[in-house]
C-alpha cells in the first residue's frame, strides 16, 4: 500500500525510515516532511495543519495508511476528516486528542477518574491564578502550564511565588502564548524520576512501546529552559517490571477505558509522561502521538514490521500482531540551533553529514533542515537528532557522541550529558 506520514520533524523522519523498511510500503510520502525524509520518502508540498488539502490528497493518490506525527493536526481533527472520507488514519479523534490539546480537560479529567497526578488549581483570570499562588495549598516550586498547545513550551517550573505570578501575568494578561495560554493549570512541583510511557491503543486495548527517556531541559544537568526533546535513551534506566506493571494498572487501561465510556475512543498513541515519586507514577502530562526524539530511540530497537503494528490499532485490534525488540539500548542526541528554545538562526550551512554516514549503526534523523542548492541547511530550532544502538549504553552514547562531533554547522549545541543518570530532577 501506499502511506503518507504527516509531518516535518525528526519524528516523522524516524517514522518513515521505520515504515519503508516494511514489506507492505509500495511508496511513502512525507506531507511536508524535510531535507531528512527526501532519503526514504517523497516529500509532498502540503502543510501538516491543511486538513482538507491532505485528505484530498489521501484520495486521489488512494493511500492505504496515513500516519499522523504532530499534535496540532490531531486536535484540529484530521483524525475525523479521514475518518469521514473512508481513508485510513492512525491518529485519535479531535475529541480523543483533548487529552494534549487541553491541559484542563485532562487534569480534571484524571482527577474525575482517580488517575495519579499532581495536585492542581485552574485560573482563567490573573487574580484566579494571583489567590492560588498566594494560598500557598501547592506550596513552592509550582509548575504553571498553558491550556492549550504551546510546542512544549507552554510548562513553565517557578521556583518563588514572584516567578509563578510574573508568569501567570505573562500568559494570562500580556498573552504570551495566545489563545493556548486562556486558561492555565497552576500544579504542585513533583520530585523524583521522569519516564516516558508510551502505548499503541486501539480504543479499546493497548500495546505498550518499549519505555524510554527524555531530556527536556536545554542545557547539561536538567538546566535551563524547558524544550520539546533534547535526547532521550531506552530503555528508561529507572524502569522495573513492577513499576510497569503499576502504570499500567493505575494509569494506562484506566486512562483508555474512561476515554472510551465517554465517547472518546482512543485510537492512536497514547504517552503519559510521569514523575516517578515516592509515592508512585504520577501523571505530568498525556499527549496524542509519539515523543520526539522517544521515537527516534524507541524506532532503533523495534525489530518487527511497524506498518503491521499500525494497522492493527486502525482495525481495532491491536494484539494480534507480535511487537519484537532488540534487548540491546539506543540512545539519541538532539543537535540544535544556538539560542534555542528562545531565539536562534535558521538558514545555517550543515557539514559532516557525509562523514557520520560512513559510521556503521549510527542513524541521523533530520528535524530542522532542508535540502537547498546541494546542501543541507538548518530551517528549526531542533536540526539533527543522531542516534545509535550498540550492546550497551555506554557504546551506545560514545558511538552517537563521536558522530555528533562530526557535525557541524554555526553556533550548534547539544547536551553532553544524555544517557548520564540522574537521581532526581533539581
Amino acid at each position: 500500500m501506499k502511506i503518507l506520514v504527516v509531518g516535518s520533524g525528526g519524528r516523522e523522519h524516524a517514522l518513515a525510515w521505520k515504515i519503508a523498511q516494511s514489506p507492505l510500503a509500495e511508496k511513502v510520502f512525507c506531507a511536508p516532511g524535510n531535507g531528512g525524509t527526501r532519503l526514504v520518502a517523497e516529500n509532498v508540498g502540503i502543510e501538516d495543519t491543511d486538513i482538507a488539502g491532505l485528505a484530498g490528497f489521501a484520495e486521489s493518490e488512494k493511500i492505504g495508511l496515513t500516519v499522523v506525527g504532530p499534535e496540532t493536526p490531531l486536535v484540529m481533527g484530521i483524525a475525523d476528516e479521514f475518518d469521514k472520507r473512508g481513508l485510513p488514519v492512525f491518529g485519535p479523534t479531535r475529541k480523543a486528542a483533548e487529552i494534549e490539546g487541553s491541559k484542563v480537560f485532562a487534569k480534571q479529567f484524571m482527577e474525575r477518574h482517580k488517575i495519579p497526578t499532581g495536585r492542581f488549581k485552574i485560573a482563567d483570570t490573573f487574580e484566579q491564578a494571583k489567590a492560588a499562588i498566594d494560598s500557598g495549598e501547592l506550596g513552592i516550586p509550582l509548575v504553571i502550564k498553558a491550556d492549550g498547545l504551546a510546542a512544549g513550551k507552554g510548562a513553565v517550573v517557578c521556583y518563588t511565588a514572584k516567578r509563578a505570578e510574573e508568569t501567570a501575568r505573562e500568559m494570562l494578561v500580556q498573552k504570551k502564548f495566545g489563545a493556548a495560554g486562556r486558561r492555565i493549570v497552576i500544579e504542585e512541583f513533583l520530585r523524583g524520576r521522569e519516564v516516558s510511557f508510551i502505548v499503541i491503543s486501539d480504543g479499546a486495548r493497548v500495546q505498550p512501546l518499549v519505555s524510554a527517556m527524555d531530556h527536556k531541559a536545554a542545557y547539561d544537568g536538567d538546566r535551563g529552559p524547558n524544550t520539546g526533546g533534547m535526547g532521550a535513551v531506552s530503555p528508561s534506566p529507572f524502569m522495573t517490571e513492577a513499576l510497569f506493571t503499576e502504570i499500567m494498572n493505575t494509569i494506562v487501561y484506566p486512562t483508555v477505558t474512561r476515554l472510551l465510556e465517554e465517547g472518546r475512543r482512543f485510537k492512536g498513541v497514547l504517552y503519559a509522561g510521569l514523575m516517578i515519586t515516592g509515592q508512585g507514577p504520577r501523571v505530568l502530562e498525556f499527549n496524542g502521538r509519539f515523543g520526539d526524539p522517544e521515537t527516534q530511540a524507541q524506532l532503533l530497537r523495534m525489530e518487527s514490521d511497524m506498518v503491521e503494528l499500525l494497522m492493527a490499532a486502525v482495525e481495532e485490534n491491536v494484539l494480534r500482531t507480535e511487537v519484537r525488540w532488540t534487548q540491546n539500548p539506543s540512545g539519541c542526541v538532539v543537535l540544535a540551533s544556538g539560542g534555542y528554545p528562545i531565539r536562534y538562526e535558521k538558514g545555517k550551512t550543515i557539514s559532516g553529514l557525509d562523514q557520520v554516514a560512513e559510521i556503521p549503526g549510527v542513524s541521523v534523523f533530520h528535524a530542522g533542515t532542508k535540502f537547498d542548492g546541494g546542501a543541507y541547511v538548518t530551517t528549526g530550532g531542533r536540526v539533527l537528532a543522531v542516534c545509535a544502538s550498540e550492546a550497551t549504553l555506554a557504546e551506545t552514547m560514545n558511538k552517537v557522541y563521536d558522530a555528533a562531533g562530526r557535525i557541524y554547522f554555526e553556533a550548534v549545541h547539544y547536551r553532553r550529558d544524555i544517557g548520564a543518570v540522574k537521581e532526581e530532577r533539581p
